[in-house]
Order: C-alpha cells, then sequence, then structure tokens
C-alpha cells in the first residue's frame, strides 16, 4: 500500500482553539481522522506527526525516505523562514504537497514567501481544514499518475 506522511508544524497542535477565525475550528485530531478515512478510501496508508521545533520536523521528513512514498505538509510559520525544512524536502525527494488553512497570500506581506513552494508539487491554501483533504487528494492523483507502483 503507498503510504503519506503527514506533518504539521509549529502551532497547529492549537488548532480549534487558536485564533478560530482565521484557522477555524477543526481540532488537529479531527483533521487526522479525516485524512486517516480519506487515505483508507484512496488506498493510502496515512501517518500524521506534529512539532513544534524545526529540527523535529526535519527528523520527520528524513525518516519519510525510502518509507514514505509521498509527504503533505503544513509548516506553519516554519513556511516563512525555514530552509532547514526546505532542504530536508528536496534531500529526500519525496513528492510533497505543501498545504496551509489560510490563505497565505491574502495575509500579511511577510507569509507571501514560502521556502517550500519551489521544492513542492504543488500548494493548496484558503480552505480551512480541508486544504488538507485537498493535499492529500492531490498527492494521491500525482502518485497514480506520475509514480505507478
Amino acid at each position: 500500500m503507498t503510504s503519506v506522511l503527514v506533518v504539521h508544524g509549529p502551532n497547529l497542535n492549537f488548532l480549534g482553539r487558536r485564533e478560530p477565525a482565521i484557522y477555524g475550528a477543526t481540532t488537529l485530531d479531527e483533521i487526522n481522522q479525516t485524512l486517516i478515512a480519506e487515505g483508507q478510501r484512496l488506498g493510502l496508508a496515512v501517518t500524521a506527526v506534529q512539532s513544534n521545533h524545526e529540527g523535529v520536523l526535519v527528523d520527520y521528513i528524513q525518516s519519510a525516505w525510502n518509507v514514505h512514498q509521498g509527504i503533505v505538509i503544513n509548516p506553519g510559520a516554519y513556511t516563512h523562514t525555514s530552509v532547514a525544512i526546505r532542504d530536508a524536502i528536496a534531500a529526500v525527494a519525496i513528492p510533497t504537497v505543501e498545504v496551509h488553512l489560510s490563505n497565505i497570500h491574502q495575509r500579511e506581506a511577510f507569509r507571501h514567501h514560502s521556502y517550500i513552494a519551489p521544492v513542492a508539487i504543488g500548494q493548496i491554501c484558503g480552505f480551512g481544514a480541508d486544504s488538507y483533504r485537498l493535499g492529500l487528494l492531490a498527492l494521491a492523483h500525482y502518485l497514480r499518475t506520475h509514480h505507478a507502483a
């Protein structure tokens, strides 16, 4: 079975409590349960991890090498600052979809730049918790059409 790693960055463990007007009321656990169920429907084994620490996120990405065939990542604030996460994604060369709950391009100017986008196969943002599901669907389609198992 094709395996996908879902990586959640800093502060996403506070979803449902943190600025619900921006990030919605859905919790991280609810997102993960939706992704696992959607993954089963798509024939994907979904594993989800979260950390507030940049190095731990790099470790998760590196540990995906030769284990997972795809990554869905919401790097949170590290989107705009982390060359290390960008380099980890480039190093493992696993198809990666970047997702964001809010539309980062409609927010503060510092949020418009993503270090992750140039090494991702695509970016989905602005659809709340559904951004994750849409990212998983896009990744599943990409894996079926570009990496036939």
